[in-house]
């Protein structure tokens, strides 16, 4: 069975919205009559399965993917006003619960928030999970370019902890966006940068000692933290202003995320495994962005110099754990 962690859809209701409220985003064709998304920092061009489920299940058969864990994607909903962004969460997430009704065995969907307010994402959160049942939620790694460490953002922190409910942690514009206007770099190397920055800060910041069951899965296999997490490890044991400032070694929170295989070169799929572990590791496919892959992201998987039960958990069994899908039949398609 292969579940598809990361991938992502925006619901017609929101393109609607978007389209007669947004002061934060564009949404136009360009020359070859594609439906661009233009936000602060960066676009997405629109593929069919972006928006179409018909076409999203035809992906989904041609790839041997069979079942797909939803969320929106950037620009999210929190560069608009307060207002405007509860009210475009609230009709995505009902669109998302409507999608889980019409195909219990092909999707589930993580929850959009109006981070700009903490308050309303969290009860925006408490209302997805507990009356809709979506399965978790997407945070991006920072709001407006605030870092999502701060605690004005505890109170979504706190919610999920006490709903058991998954928060993606998903990349958008770093600050310095300006600095990555050329070469697509936003989405290159910005998104890497910012993944990797939010992971560190959670942790330096104390929030995974605050709270201390958050489940917190970083896309893209953590951007570079598999890489530096060593430095940073021994940095906080040299730097005086850092040592002794958490409950545990850093390296120990970092391995208790999840990282998402939404990177393709095998060498690096096996650092990533040898990082956190075969446990917490998820399928993801970045589709249907020009950047994802749905063909080769359970392909790289299953050709990996691996244990056969290793792929099975990366492809499904992690999935099925983390997000309640044990009713899930195996043979879905």
């Amino acid at each position: 069975m292969r579940i598809d962690c990361h991938t992502h859809f925006y619901p017609a209701g929101y393109l609607h919205a978007l389209a007669a409220e947004s002061e934060a985003t564009t949404l136009q064709r360009d020359a070859d009559g594609r439906m661009v998304l233009h936000y602060a920092g960066d676009y997405n061009v629109l593929a069919p399965a972006h928006h179409s489920l018909e076409a999203r299940l035809a992906d989904m058969e041609r790839a041997g993917i069979d079942m797909a864990i939803l969320s929106l994607t950037t620009p999210g909903v929190h560069g608009e006003r307060p207002e405007v962004g509860e009210r475009l969460a609230r009709i995505v997430n009902d669109e998302f619960a409507e999608i889980q009704r019409r195909y219990p065995q092909r999707f589930r969907c993580l929850a959009t928030l109006p981070l700009q307010s903490s308050e309303a994402a969290a009860r925006e959160l408490e209302r997805a999970v507990r009356e809709l049942g979506l399965v978790g939620a997407m945070l991006f790694s920072n709001v407006n370019g605030r870092p999502i460490d701060l605690p004005e953002f505890w109170p979504i922190y706190e919610a999920a902890e006490a709903l058991g409910a998954p928060l993606v942690i998903h990349p958008t514009s770093p600050p310095f966006a300006d600095h990555l206007a050329d070469y697509r770099l936003v989405a290159l190397l910005g998104f890497a940068y910012d993944t990797t920055l939010t992971a560190v800060r959670m942790v330096l910041a104390g929030v995974l000692d605050r709270f201390p069951r958050l489940i917190l899965i970083q896309t893209h296999l953590g951007g570079v933290l598999p890489y530096l997490a060593e430095r940073v490890q021994r940095g906080y044991r040299a730097y005086p202003e850092l040592r002794g400032r958490l409950e545990r070694d850093p390296m120990d929170y970092f391995r208790e995320m999840y990282l998402d295989t939404v990177l393709f070169d095998p060498a690096c799929l096996l650092l990533g495994l040898a990082f956190v572990g075969e446990d917490r590791l998820l399928l993801g496919s970045d589709h249907p962005h020009q950047v994802g892959d749905i063909d080769k992201a359970p392909r790289v998987i299953e050709e990996l110099p691996i244990a056969p039960r290793a792929k099975q958990k990366i492809l499904s069994g992690n999935a099925r754990r983390l997000f309640g899908l044990d009713q899930i039949s195996a043979s879905v398609v």
